[in-house]
């Protein structure tokens, strides 16, 4: 048998093979070195986002870059049936993202909580602020509120973001947060929310746009946004809290309505809107537009059926809103507000008017409101720490700029009942329902003469009724009240309870409020001591017609009973003020009866009056007097034909 030998070039070329498979080692093994070291700094990028904002879903750079080219589902049937069912919009349940994680922007006043799931809000926490039982208090919370955009696709499918899953990108940058929330069809075309929250503030941006998709989305059909938000129960009466919760917009620049909401949903379809609030008592959401929006759908319902049942919840309001579509693409910039519905907060934004949502009355109420009583209100908390004390202080201010009114009503009381014997004489002279328009005509010729009218002592009345109508506004909408206790009261924008019944009372409620009590008390003393001056002014009583002073006196015990009732569930800075308000008037009315009008002198100014040439009758008092005349002629013609 030959023995085999090896030759030069065959022991060459496994030597050769040996030196390539160790060069391979080596540079596998460097590569890998190297391939970890990257991993690791990417890592470590990471961790740092994440230890930034803990609940934030951080995107791996090098999955997203795969992530076009490399389906991230092994699962071909889930595939086709996530692709049958959305269409482009497949691509977004198949990414890392795709899972209901969170998203957390934050500042010193607000904390947002953001779900991936339709991008959707599902937290918001004011801060610095409590509900009346001392809780955290949030405006959106375990699901009261949905934001979704509901949309057509051009492979004729309609999808809502609710059910679409959004990939976030955090970017934090000199304090100011910007939350990219993408509904992604591929890398480059999506539909983006994008959040923008500032340091200390509770103005938010907030942007929906679109790239890339103007062969997926169908423009011929509505875009539609819907706002919906049902109001959390936040201060200590659930039916003053719903008193005083609406549904509130600004429309044609400078309009604004307000929509309370009942049993059934109330609707209002309303076009070129600036801004829409959903308000609560003290506490506001609003959504306002840099465009104004062309056509709005507004609901509003009372979600309180049963006070004893119903205590989550006040009221639901939804919005809907037809996005701006250009060149076939989503494009549409707004602002958030979240935060408290303070008037003094709100009109630092004087462009949007966003002030206006505060309902301080309308008309003239408002404007005695913004100029009178909320820069003295402010001037007053600049120097004095207690709000009962200023809302004491803010009612004396009222009652003396008041008191020359309360004076005229006086003084007119006083001359009336100088003529009071006259006017006596006169009824029995002109006696009968047939002589009622001479009557009438005597009774006002010697008013005139002396120089006193009936509307005397109405007209300073009614000047202080727009004052009345426009505090009972500014109390409860004062947002500075909140929480802030006096004496018993250890919430001055709520009721104070001395003693809780065992049982409710329909309207009264189920509570004993002593502010109420003590105001209904002075209204009583009030109306006991003004009688006397009203039945002055009051003619004496004619035959045929309703007698006012026996009116007067079921009115002096059923005043205070309404106050009583109507006021026990109300603000007990409300009640304070009405308190102290009537014992200022009964100590007026008092000084200047004892101090300053003279009876006897009154008497001498009318007797003097009526010494005096008569002055030539006004235009309207001679059309007056013209057409009691020609009233009186036509009774005595039908007097004559019944004879």
């Amino acid at each position: 048998m030959e023995n085999k030998k090896f030759d030069i070039n065959s022991i060459m070329g496994f030597v050769f093979m040996g030196l390539i498979l160790l060069w391979m080692f080596y540079s596998q093994s460097k590569q890998t070195k190297a391939d970890q070291l990257k991993k690791a700094l990417e890592l470590k990028k990471q961790d740092s986002i994440q230890k930034a904002n803990p609940t934030t879903k951080v995107i791996d750079s090098l999955k997203v870059q795969t992530a076009a080219l490399v389906p991230q589902t092994t699962d071909s049937v889930q595939n086709l049936a996530l692709q049958t069912k959305l269409g482009a919009f497949a691509y977004s349940a198949s990414i890392p993202s795709a899972k209901e994680n969170k998203t957390v922007l934050e500042n010193d006043l607000l904390k947002i909580i953001i779900n991936n799931k339709g991008a959707k809000i599902e937290e918001i926490q004011l801060k610095k602020y409590q509900t009346y039982d001392k809780k955290p208090l949030y405006l959106v919370k375990d699901d009261n509120a949905q934001l979704e955009i509901n949309f057509n696709t051009k492979d004729n499918r309609v999808l809502n973001t609710k059910d679409l899953y959004f990939e976030p990108v955090l970017v934090q940058k000199d304090g100011f947060q910007t939350l990219s929330m993408r509904l992604k069809v591929s890398e480059t075309q999506y539909l983006e929310y994008v959040y923008i929250l500032k340091p200390a503030d509770y103005m938010l941006d907030f942007n929906i746009q679109s790239v890339g998709l103007e062969q997926v989305l169908d423009a011929s059909k509505p875009v539609k946004l819907t706002w919906d938000l049902k109001t959390i129960h936040t201060e200590k009466s659930l039916n003053y809290e719903g008193i005083n919760t609406a549904l509130v917009y600004r429309f044609d620049d400078n309009e604004f309505n307000e929509v309370l909401g009942a049993a059934k949903p109330k609707i209002k379809d309303v076009s070129n809107v600036n801004w829409v609030a959903y308000r609560q008592q003290f506490f506001t959401s609003i959504l306002a537009a840099k465009q104004p929006i062309k056509g709005m759908v507004a609901k509003a319902e009372n979600l309180v059926k049963d006070e004893e049942i119903d205590t989550v919840h006040t009221k639901r309001f939804t919005t809907e809103i037809p996005l701006t579509i250009e060149k076939g693409n989503l494009k549409n910039e707004w602002n958030f507000y979240f935060g408290p519905a303070d008037y003094n907060k709100l009109k630092v934004f004087p462009e949007m008017q966003l002030e206006r949502s505060v309902n301080m009355g309308w008309g003239l109420f408002r404007w005695i409101n913004k100029y009178l009583f909320i820069p003295i209100f402010d001037l007053l908390k600049g120097s004095i720490a207690s709000f009962g004390l200023i809302i004491i202080l803010l009612t004396l201010v009222v009652k003396l700029i008041m008191s020359p009114l309360v004076f005229k009503s006086y003084l007119a009381s006083a001359k009336m009942k100088v003529l009071r014997p006259e006017m006596e004489e006169i009824n029995a002279k002109y006696p009968g329902k047939e002589n009622a328009m001479k009557r009438q005509q005597e009774v006002m010729a010697v008013q005139s003469k002396a120089g006193v009218s009936m509307l005397s002592g109405c007209i300073p009345a009614l000047l202080q009724m727009p004052v009345f109508f426009a505090l009972f506004r500014f109390f409860p909408a004062n947002f500075d009240l909140r929480q802030k206790s006096f004496l018993w009261a250890d919430d001055l924008s709520a009721y104070d309870s001395i003693y809780e019944l065992p049982f409710k009372i329909p309207i009264y409620g189920s509570h004993i409020s002593l502010f109420p009590l003590l105001a209904s008390i002075a209204i009583f003393f009030y109306m006991q001591m003004t009688q006397s001056q009203q039945a002055n002014m009051q003619p004496p009583a004619q035959e045929g017609m309703p007698d006012m002073q026996k009116m007067m006196k079921v009115m002096l015990w059923v005043s205070p009973v309404m106050m009583l009732f109507f006021f026990n569930q109300y603000g007990s800075g409300l009640s304070l003020y009405y308190f102290v308000s009537n014992l200022l008037t009964i100590a007026i009315m008092w000084v200047i009866k004892e101090y300053v009008v003279d009876e006897a002198k009154v008497h001498a100014m009318v007797q003097k009056k009526k010494a005096e040439e008569p002055k030539k009758k006004s235009a309207f008092r001679q059309r007056l007097d013209d057409a009691m005349k020609q009233a009186q002629e036509q009774q005595e013609k039908q007097k004559k034909i019944k004879k």
